[in-house]
């Protein structure tokens, strides 16, 4: 170990040379890679936390170099998927890190393989769907993970420890109704990510310390514009579905859904089956209908008013509507059934 790179950690007392060396043995899994997930990423690998791996779905876009700090213009003009920029990035910080970025959707289907082996799992999602799923199988293989969610000035999280604590099911045993402010809807400044994803990463650090007494142990909000702190302890529920059933119905829900709406006047298209598409003869295919730009990760094609990103394994993400069956149309169209 390097001890100069990691000298100002180590002299902070609850680390320190042993907890040190604890967390470059140590391996968290961060689940989506927007503006919590970048953060989580650059302090853990900063810290030396062992094994670093980043699974997301989606790619950069110049809306998200406000708030996601691996990011930067060259970037967005590549289209580079957000885990393989991420990865590029972090390789560069800490050579002691094993960084690996995974281009997927974090589901039903991968979601146990893609966690397997590793000691926490840090939530960087934007949606309840997910983090239900993230849920079921931290709670079944008894893996701590850390939730967290942040838009417009407010910040919110939570340490769920499988069997020990309250799971995000006791919290919310539903989906929350009605309509919800996002980042799309009401924006988000990157103080109240920054708030966010400092705690979560604090949690997620004394977890591989083994130093559990030192969680806070609330779900917490904090309004980094109005000031407002607010904590609630939730406790468990022995009616919990997750955790106190074991019925982990979102794991067991048999993948991904064919279509899912994913904020930005955007649907997802999704495949049950991986189909290996040929992205360059898919580009020879598609220049015809509009104009098209391609990396060895994506295919993305003008096909006015809308957009058509499409990934090697067939996912594909259709801008300009929101309507599921017009995005199916247009998958079938251009890609086909």
């Amino acid at each position: 170990m390097n001890r100069e790179k990691y000298s100002r950690q180590i002299l902070f007392p609850p680390i320190g040379g042993a907890g040190q060396e604890r967390l470059l043995t140590s391996k968290a899994i961060i689940i989506g890679c927007g503006a919590l997930g970048t953060a989580h990423a650059n302090a853990l690998v900063r810290a030396g936390v062992g094994t670093v791996r980043i699974v997301d779905r989606d790619y950069v876009e110049p809306s998200n170099l406000q708030r996601q700090i691996l990011f930067d213009e060259a970037d967005a003009a590549e289209n580079l998927p957000k885990a393989v920029a991420a990865e590029r990035k972090l390789k560069a910080v800490n050579g002691d890190v094993q960084v690996e970025g995974i281009v997927a959707d974090f589901d039903s289907r991968n979601a146990e393989k893609l966690v397997a082996g590793f000691h926490v799992i840090l939530d960087g999602t934007d949606n309840f769907e997910t983090r239900y799923l993230v849920n079921d199988v931290a709670v079944k293989h008894s893996i701590p993970w850390v939730y967290g969610a942040a838009v417009g000035s407010q910040a919110s999280t939570m340490t769920i420890l499988p069997g020990r604590s309250a799971c995000l099911g006791c919290v919310y045993p539903e989906l929350p109704k009605g309509l919800h402010p996002t980042c799309d809807t009401v924006g988000v400044i990157s103080p109240a990510v920054g708030w966010a994803a400092a705690i979560q990463v604090s949690e997620a650090l004394k977890i591989l310390l083994g130093q559990e007494q030192a969680l806070h142990g609330a779900l917490m909000s904090y309004d980094v514009w109005t000031n407002r702190l607010q904590q609630v302890t939730p406790r468990r529920d022995p009616e919990c579905r997750a955790c106190g059933q074991r019925e982990f119905v979102h794991l067991e829900g048999g993948g991904a859904t064919h279509v899912t709406l994913c904020g930005r006047n955007s649907v997802q298209i999704h495949q049950r089956e991986s189909r290996a598409l040929d992205l360059g003869a898919l580009r020879d295919r598609l220049a015809q209908f509009g104009p098209v730009r391609s990396n060895a990760y994506l295919l993305k094609c003008r096909l006015d008013p809308y957009e058509l990103t499409v990934f090697p394994d067939g996912r594909a993400i259709v801008k300009g509507t929101d309507d599921p069956a017009v995005a199916r149309g247009i998958y079938a169209k251009y890609i086909g059934a």
